[in-house]
């Protein structure tokens, strides 16, 4: 892909991001002007990302979607407290990451390195479907969920979700600098864990904090 392309394909996603962003505004605020039913808006666009953060904590589909209807209901009624300062999504997040810590603090999942299943519905695994990428993305992501929680809670929202390094900081209510921290860290876990089974650092965990 040459720089131009590249450029052109940035913009594409910054103003797709752009429109997303004020359809979740007009939607909250549509919700917040008494309009409840709205509120399916929000929840069809952001049901797929939020159950798939589940996913990544818990590692059980079923509960995974349970954990995110749970994080939508926090949603609805905290709305009123959505301050704008931040994009919706990255408030929708740093809700639902709180709700899922919660819910695995209090009951916790146990995950060994080698019976962690695979997930039933390929949504879940929409990042990992390309085969031959398939046994590397599971032994990484088997690692990722033996990672101490504070590490692991780090590596799955900044690499598997993508986020900027501000947003991922808002998402887990850390400052940018603890979450580097934790980041470096947690990369430095997964090399020791890896090696001599991926022979080199994960590609998906390669990308640099900015």
């Amino acid at each position: 892909m040459s720089a131009a392309e590249a450029t052109q394909e940035k913009t594409g996603k910054d103003d797709a991001r752009r429109v997303q962003a004020a359809s979740d505004e007009v939607v909250v605020d549509r919700v917040l002007g008494g309009e409840t039913s709205a509120f399916e808006g929000i929840v069809i666009r952001w049901q797929a990302p939020l159950v798939n953060l589940a996913y990544r904590f818990c590692r059980d589909r079923g509960r995974a979607e349970e954990m995110a209807q749970e994080a939508f209901l926090r949603a609805f009624r905290a709305l009123p407290k959505w301050r704008r300062d931040a994009a919706f999504s990255t408030w929708l997040f740093a809700l639902a990451a709180n709700v899922y810590k919660t819910e695995l603090r209090r009951h916790p999942v146990y995950a060994p390195l080698d019976s962690v299943p695979e997930p039933a519905d390929p949504q879940a695994a929409r990042d990992f479907d390309e085969e031959a990428k398939a046994h590397r993305d599971r032994v990484l992501r088997r690692a990722v969920d033996t990672l101490p929680e504070k590490y692991r809670e780090a590596v799955v929202v900044y690499y598997f979700q993508s986020m900027d390094l501000a947003a991922a900081a808002h998402s887990l209510n850390l400052p940018e600098g603890t979450l580097k921290a934790r980041l470096f860290r947690g990369r430095e876990l997964l090399r020791r864990k890896l090696a001599g089974k991926l022979g080199q650092t994960p590609s998906a965990c390669q990308k640099e904090e900015s």
